[in-house]
């Protein structure tokens, strides 16, 4: 079954080798046993229960949440060579009917079903009739972490997908999520009654993703404004709290010449899949949304994901912010920052009834604040959320390793900050110690003749915003503690009483000074190309689209950027170099051969360029952070070198770089 592996995985998906873990689950999956798979977004956890499904008579059921998320990888299969269909609710009867037979009859190897579909009692004896006739090879729980009420993104219909393993007990079953702390996975475990599961947990790290925080002010949406047209046909996604913020955005941004369309649940469910359609087929640029769009969205060459507003949570925002760069290929995550958006964050916490369910919403809000206020490496706080460590001090890839900020000595504010928390009784929340500060004269400090203590005023010369972001400080640097338990109140701690007996210097990080930023900060999305290499690319994508728009299928169902930028590094003529270049498979050899290579030498021709040229790894890493068909670690290079045979010294010389 494992012989011609390797020649399957380039025949359907174009591929040469497979991703850090993907072969280990596959082997597994294929000798019958359950598996739990947490793999980022890019890492290639799809292609984990596609390939399988070509090894293994039968039929592969893929339990998936959203409609527009089944539809997505039925094209890419379909456009693959691979026999795979959905069941949902956008079908006629006969449509469904079709279908049905097309299973029963062993024409099928992938069917996507929703979860609430699925354990209807039709649909069970569709699957028990299936398992008589062709077999169930598998079943396959995308987007897992719904099962679990600990998650960011809970569907009550997946826990009661454990009644499949009671159903189907000798079907591996195989669920699958990109996001999920360790609470979380043990409730998938629990949930879904897996039997002694074979468990992957990839690193979260996504090298290829940028992360910027930048302070919102009034010049931010003339930021944004710059930083949309500096990516004039990038697929951009910009996430706002709310409805009415997403349409006031759109409509700011369409006055000022986006090509934007909103995308919210005040929008009828045609006006919904009309946008997102559009989005998918590049006929718009840019989504403005709130957190409605996007789970499973599969589109792989999103360059951009702009939070405009706060978060929820952090685990909400690693999941969001990962729709950008699925190709591999260079992208920005840029989050714009104003603590006043936690008040608005709040009074949606307050009208939960439960009050363990406050509790943790709180907790996640505060892990936002101190991912956005952080001076440390990004990459390192959101990996530390999931458990992971991460073991460089410099990412390079993040605003605060590419741009550290300064630290101020501010001792003398420490101590006035620390004394006023003192002389309360530790019994108030950050606000109220820093109107005293400031000498406030609130109704609250004058029922509480908090106007008679000594630290009252004594801090007129910052603004509240000043001792808002010094007070914050110290809280992340742990020189004062805060309550989690409802309302946050201040304590003091053994550090906090250093600062008293002025045991202690205290530096924090200077107030950011609002500024304009350009694009030229941030990694460029294909770098390496020259501009005359730059026009092909471009005259490609033209061609991608034309060809995708014939089809009504999404761009990258034809080709992702990643096999464009090849293409466009490599200039193939013949079949055999067209065959070399990743992700192009048997299906995608045949029909593309002809319309691809002549547009290369019409354009090679025009420009003087040369033609049939042989991959430079170099340049190819330059380009992107990993294999084309995923994200990776560039360290995984000098592997595949070292796997080839190669010495130190040759490794050195390929990859320039000093023995």
């Amino acid at each position: 079954m494992l012989e011609n592996i390797e020649y399957t995985l380039k025949q359907y998906f174009g591929h040469d080798a497979f991703l850090m873990g993907q072969r280990e689950i596959i082997q597994q999956v294929l000798c019958g046993h359950d598996a739990f798979v947490l793999m980022p977004t890019g890492a290639g956890k799809s292609l984990v229960y596609q390939f399988s499904s070509l090894l293994m008579p039968g039929l592969t059921i893929v339990i998936s949440p959203l409609i527009a998320l089944m539809q997505d990888q039925v094209d890419r299969l379909q456009a693959n060579g691979i026999a795979a269909t959905f069941i949902n609710s956008s079908l006629s009867s006969n449509e469904r009917l079709e279908r049905e037979r097309a299973a029963l009859n062993g024409q099928l190897k992938l069917l996507y079903v929703a979860p609430e579909r699925l354990l209807t009692l039709s649909c069970l004896s569709l699957l028990d009739e299936v398992r008589k006739r062709v077999g169930l090879s598998l079943l396959a729980v995308d987007e897992a972490h719904c099962v679990s009420e600990w998650g960011h993104d809970f569907r009550p219909e997946y826990r009661l997908l454990g009644h499949l393993r009671d159903r189907y007990p000798s079907v591996p079953m195989l669920a699958l999520t990109a996001t999920a702390t360790e609470r979380v996975r043990d409730d998938i475990l629990i949930q879904l009654k897996l039997q002694d599961p074979y468990i992957h947990i990839a690193s979260f790290n996504r090298p290829n993703l940028y992360y910027e925080v930048r302070q919102k002010h009034r010049g931010s949406y003339q930021e944004l404004l710059q930083l949309l047209r500096s990516q004039s046909d990038s697929p951009i996604i910009i996430y706002c709290q709310s409805r009415k913020g997403v349409d006031e955005l759109s409509e700011a941004l369409k006055q000022d010449g986006i090509n934007v369309l909103p995308y919210h649940a005040g929008l009828t469910s045609e006006q919904r899949t009309e946008h997102q359609t559009r989005f998918m087929r590049d006929d718009v640029s840019v989504l403005a949304a709130t957190v409605a769009f996007g789970m499973g969205i599969g589109k792989p060459d999103v360059r951009a994901v702009i939070h405009y507003d706060m978060p929820k949570s952090l685990e909400g925002y690693y999941q969001e912010s990962g729709r950008s760069g699925r190709d591999g290929l260079r992208a920005q995550c840029i989050f714009f920052y104003q603590y006043g958006d936690r008040t608005k964050l709040e009074f949606t916490i307050v009208q939960k009834t439960d009050e363990q369910e406050r509790r943790i919403a709180r907790q996640q809000l505060q892990q936002v604040v101190d991912y956005a206020e952080s001076v440390v490496c990004r990459r390192r706080v959101l990996l530390a959320y999931f458990g992971e460590e991460y073991q460089q001090e410099d990412c390079g890839n993040c605003d605060n390793c590419l741009r550290p900020t300064a630290m101020e000595d501010r001792t003398i504010e420490a101590q006035k900050f620390v004394s006023c928390v003192s002389r309360t009784q530790q019994r108030f929340g950050m606000r109220h110690i820093v109107d005293i500060l400031r000498g406030a004269n609130t109704q609250k400090i004058r029922d509480l003749n908090h106007d008679q203590l000594t630290t009252y005023g004594i801090g007129k010369d910052l603004s509240v915003d000043a001792w808002m972001h010094f007070g914050r400080s110290l809280l992340q640097q742990g020189l004062l503690s805060q309550t989690d338990d409802g309302y946050p109140v201040l304590k003091l701690n053994q550090l906090s009483r250093e600062i008293l007996r002025r045991q202690r210097n205290v530096e924090v990080p200077a107030i950011p000074v609002h500024q304009q930023k350009t694009s030229d900060t941030v990694p460029s999305r294909i770098s390496a190309l020259e501009p005359e290499e730059m026009g092909l690319f471009h005259h490609l994508r033209i061609l991608r689209k034309r060809l995708a728009d014939a089809q009504s299928v999404a761009p990258f169902v034809v080709f992702h950027d990643s096999t464009l930028l090849a293409m466009t590094q490599q200039r193939p003529q013949s079949k055999e170099q067209f065959a070399k270049i990743p992700g192009v498979g048997v299906s995608k050899l045949d029909a593309y051969l002809t319309p691809f290579t002549d547009a290369i030498r019409d354009y090679c021709e025009l420009h003087n360029l040369a033609m049939g040229l042989k991959p430079e790894p170099q340049k190819m890493e330059a380009a992107s952070a990993s294999r084309v068909n995923g994200s990776s670690p560039t360290r995984l290079l000098t592997l595949e070198l070292y796997k080839q045979g190669r010495n130190i010294r040759e490794m050195a010389k390929e990859r320039n770089l000093s023995p």
